[in-house]
């Protein structure tokens, strides 16, 4: 119903005879994008005048949204509130919390990798639950999915994982080419500071709701069972369809897993609250460690061959005789020498490590990022062997830290990587109760579409088969969990990706967004020219006119650079949102800073 503003009142007036709920109802400025929610105010103080054009729609509108399990839900989300409320209550409906991490992403018909391959589409109405500040718990659900058996099995439907697509269904799924590709999608969120009906979304729209900040903590196991499948759903996704890269033992773990957790989840169809692993769940998925007390010791040195790579040049690794100690690692010419003044000293405390392993090929790479007033230096020590590997790179973990090889949890670091490196090992035995020629494996359907056209199915089993016995007798929960653990160590996770024009610069370039850096990547060659971490991050701006974002760091380091691919304010939420994350503690996991996060993610457009 479209009204003039001189009618509103003759209006209001004869709908009071209908017997209809109004409550909800409100009135939409087309012109200006904006709804006029404050009661108490009259036409004339917002400004609106005998032209202007008012619609008197609803608040609540049908949406169908999308999950990374492909599930479609059908609900009534609010058009009215900011995407950020909106997300806010839906996640709560459905026990994602924290609600924060996910937004709504907008999808095409040349779009990301989530397309939904086994559409379900579920009823929900926003407005027919009453939610507590934290959800209880009945029969192991929330209570709200208690209510019927109708409900229960849509929970069920929700907290379950899906089995294995066909790989005629992955085949037909968009896959990025190139890192621009990922930098055109990357740039469809939509702003959590606006709502729906301001950003172009209609009634009945389709939506995806997404992980949007790769940042995993504050899980409480006993009410995140829905969270833990849909983010493994969209982790999985993610490896079938490259969106980040990983090595080829990698993907035939990941096939592993994937084979173990859709084997196990037909025994056990919901990860139950009360196991062990769930309860250790929200320390294992932000450390990717299992605490365990043991031995410790002050330092350790041996010889380790290093790299530094530089651009335009062949020159390989060197080798030189380490020494760890505290949080450092010194290097000398030899051990004889490793008495007097080091090569070089490299504090680790708030640098990065990255695993870069083939056992198959016997490869142990540890990649250092090293923050420095320029940005960062790129490091890589080559161990020897599985050992060696296992303990400098238990110290590197630590030591990034800021803790010592004294620290009690340097052999449980030693021990979770020699698990991970086992998971990776092939087994030249027998396959246990997996024989090699189990035709019940689909490989095609556990692997990206690059395997199917390099090996055969029947090249892909056995080693499949292998990886798996090191899965085997994980249960359904450490499975997923594990599977978790491997995605967020890859070296590319959690980076989104933007193409900008840094300030004096005639190219394009690309902006690799992280949970913990900046990365300056060379649009022509690929190769990280740059890294910033926003721990050295002073102050950030957008300047709204000229559509421009400025960074300063520490050090008098200043960037600048317009976006190409995406608005601005999309670079403006992620920095944002990422460094809001950074100031959360666990003693305050229950309490959400609202005001600091639009603060930081808003900009003057959401005020």
């Amino acid at each position: 119903m479209v009204v003039c503003s001189n009618v509103c009142f003759f209006l209001c007036l004869s709908s009071a005879e209908i017997k209809r709920d109004w409550s909800d109802h409100a009135l939409w400025w087309e012109q200006k994008q904006r709804w006029l929610l404050r009661t108490a105010w009259t036409l004339d103080k917002y400004g609106i005048h005998a032209d202007a054009r008012l619609v008197f729609m609803p608040q609540h509108k049908p949406l169908r949204l999308g999950l990374p399990n492909g599930i479609t839900l059908r609900l009534r989300a609010c058009f009215s509130s900011s995407v950020f409320q909106t997300v806010m209550g839906i996640c709560r409906m459905l026990s994602e919390s924290p609600f924060f991490v996910l937004s709504f992403f907008l999808p095409s018909f040349v779009s990301f990798i989530y397309l939904i391959f086994n559409i379900r589409v579920l009823y929900f109405s926003l407005r027919k639950f009453v939610l507590a500040s934290r959800p209880c718990l009945y029969n192991g659900m929330p209570a709200h999915f208690a209510d019927s058996p109708q409900m229960e099995a849509i929970y069920k439907m929700l907290s379950v994982t899906q089995p294995p697509p066909a790989p005629e269904v992955i085949a037909k799924q968009y896959r990025a080419a190139s890192v621009v590709d990922k930098a055109h999608i990357h740039g469809r969120w939509l702003d959590s500071s606006r709502c729906l009906l301001q950003q172009g979304i209609q009634e009945n729209s389709r939506l995806w709701l997404r992980f949007k900040y790769f940042a995993f903590y504050d899980m409480e196991p006993k009410y995140d069972v829905v969270r833990l499948t849909q983010l493994y759903e969209q982790a999985r996704w993610a490896i079938l369809l490259e969106d980040i890269d990983c090595t080829e033992e990698e993907m035939m773990l990941f096939g592993a897993l994937q084979y173990h957790i859709s084997k196990v989840s037909q025994s056990e169809p919901q990860m139950l609250s009360s196991s062990a692993a769930m309860d250790d769940l929200e320390s294992a998925l932000q450390s990717l460690e299992v605490k365990m007390e043991g031995e410790s010791i002050d330092d350790m040195s041996n010889v380790i061959v290093c790299f530094r790579p530089k651009r335009m040049t062949l020159k390989g690794y060197k080798q030189y005789w380490f020494k760890f100690q505290d949080t450092s690692i010194s290097y000398f010419k030899s051990k004889e020498e490793s008495i007097g003044e080091p090569i070089q000293q490299i504090n680790l405390k708030g640098c990065e490590v990255a695993p870069d392993v083939n056992v198959t090929a016997q490869k142990f790479l540890i990649r250092l990022l090293i923050p420095a007033p320029e940005g960062m230096n790129e490091v890589y020590l080559r161990c020897e062997n599985e050992q060696q590997y296992a303990q400098w790179m238990a110290g590197c973990r630590l030591a990034s830290k800021g803790k010592s090889l004294a620290d009690s949890s340097f052999q449980s670091e030693i021990q979770s990587i020699r698990s991970f490196l086992a998971m990776q090992k092939t087994s030249s035995g027998t396959h246990g109760n997996a024989p090699a020629n189990d035709e019940s494996i689909n490989t095609h359907s556990l692997v990206s579409p690059r395997y199917h056209k390099k090996y055969k199915a029947k090249q892909l089993t056995p080693r499949i088969l292998d990886a798996y016995q090191n899965v085997a007798q994980l249960s359904l929960t450490d499975a997923v969990m594990r599977f978790l653990q491997i995605w967020q160590a890859l070296p590319d996770f959690g980076l989104s990706y933007v193409v900008v024009r840094f300030k004096g610069s005639r190219k394009d370039e690309v902006l690799g967004i992280g949970p913990n850096r900046l990365i300056r990547i060379d649009l022509a060659v690929g190769d990280v020219v740059k890294t910033w971490r926003y721990n050295n991050m002073k102050q950030w701006n957008v300047n709204w006119d000229i559509r421009q974002v400025a960074i300063e760091f520490e050090g008098n380091i200043n960037i600048a650079f317009a976006c190409v691919t995406a608005d601005c304010k999309i670079v403006h939420e992620f920095i944002g949102g990422y460094i809001f994350m950074s100031t959360r503690s666990r003693a305050k996991s229950d309490t959400l800073n609202e005001e600091l996060f639009h603060k930081l993610t808003g900009g003057h457009e959401a005020l």
